[in-house]
Order: C-alpha cells, then sequence, then structure tokens
C-alpha cells in the first residue's frame, strides 16, 4: 500500500517587478516576515530574509548586489559578509546562511514561495 501525500505550495504576491529596479534590493512584508527581494538585469528576481544572519539587523535589502562567477550574490551593508542569492551559502564565513525563498513572475507581478 502507497499513500500519498499532498503538499500545497502557497504564494505571496509582492509588487510588479516593474517596480524594482535592477540590481537593487527592496523590502516585501509577508505576514510578520521581511523578505529582501532583488530583481538582477535579466529580470531575474531573487527573494531572501531581510535579517543579517551576521547581526540579525534588518538591512540585506540594502546590501551591495554583485557575483561571484556565474553565481548572484549580495553581500551585507554592515560587515560586508557575501551570500549566494540562490541558495543563501556565506561565502566568507561558512558558520553563516541567509535564508532564501523560491520566485516566480506571473502577470507581471513577483510572487514568493511562503513556507509550508
Amino acid at each position: 500500500m502507497s499513500i500519498t501525500l499532498e503538499t500545497s505550495t502557497t504564494w505571496a504576491s509582492t509588487c510588479a517587478v516593474d517596480e524594482l529596479e535592477a540590481g537593487w534590493g527592496e523590502v516585501a512584508l509577508l505576514g510578520a516576515t521581511q523578505v529582501a527581494l532583488i530583481r538582477l538585469a535579466d529580470d531575474e528576481v531573487y527573494a531572501v530574509d531581510h535579517h543579517d544572519p551576521h547581526t540579525g539587523a534588518p538591512v540585506m535589502a540594502r546590501g551591495i548586489v554583485g557575483s561571484r562567477g556565474d553565481r548572484p550574490t549580495i553581500a551585507s551593508p554592515l560587515h560586508k559578509q557575501v551570500y549566494d542569492l540562490g541558495t543563501g551559502e556565506c561565502f566568507t564565513d561558512a558558520s553563516l546562511a541567509l535564508r532564501t525563498y523560491r520566485t516566480r513572475i506571473v502577470g507581471g507581478m513577483i510572487e514568493v514561495e511562503l513556507a509550508p
């Protein structure tokens, strides 16, 4: 006998993709969670926790957007730890990680996947 569990994914609409400037972050409030949205030049949008993993300060939307090779990154504006936008891995301190969220663009609107 096999049992199939249904899991439903909940997506939260945040803003129009055109409202974000490429290479900059903005904050979206999803319930009680602050999420930093970062749009890259190719209209790819990443979402990460707005709180700096090192200090807990809500500053990541003001981080420095860049790359390490072909991996897009964001550096904390406080102590400059560099995080992979796709995985949350910290390049400069392996003990730190930045929470990431899946995103999609539907009808020109950015949606962020909420945790089940």
